[in-house]
């Protein structure tokens, strides 16, 4: 593999499950995370764990999805882009919307690992961003969420 693409890949999937910052990716922060916790609310108008690990999903699934280039199955939850948590919020339902988001996370790893290196500089057909813009946007925005996802666990535990 390309040594950009190398690279690219071990931040969004570090080989002990942290990345450079010690911190988790996405499916690292929400290990663990039981469904009470997950579906809480810090405020109204804010994030739940819940929403933003079925956000983080989706936008790997968008990515991995324009990358492709072929018919990709539709994103399993509605709306797409901020999906609602399912109704019942419960344990079974988080189970099966954790195995997403790492059903996902993998899914784009091993997008990245079969990318072509020559096309990073070139147009990715997003606006004005290159493969390698999208493809570093990515891995930013699962270290932004995961963040957040930890912030509200701490949240959760000084309640």
């Amino acid at each position: 593999m390309d040594a950009t693409l190398q690279l690219i890949a071990r931040s969004m999937h570090p080989a002990r499950g942290h990345a450079w910052h010690g911190g988790p990716t996405p499916v690292g922060a929400v290990r663990g995370v039981p469904a009470a916790l997950a579906r809480w609310r810090p405020r109204p108008g804010r994030h739940t764990v819940w929403e933003l690990a079925l956000h983080s999903a989706y936008w790997m699934y968008a990515v991995r999805r324009r990358m492709l280039g072929t018919a990709v199955p539709p994103f399993p939850r509605k709306p797409a882009n901020w999906p609602a948590m399912p109704v019942p919020a419960n344990e079974a339902a988080w189970a099966r919307d954790r195995a997403l988001l790492s059903d996902e996370h993998r899914l784009l790893h091993e997008a990245i690992e079969e990318f072509p290196a020559a096309l990073l500089r070139k147009p990715s057909g997003r606006k004005h961003w290159t493969w390698g813009d999208l493809l570093i946007g990515i891995a930013l925005h699962d270290a932004y969420h995961a963040g957040q996802i930890q912030l509200i666990k701490r949240l959760w535990g000084s309640r």
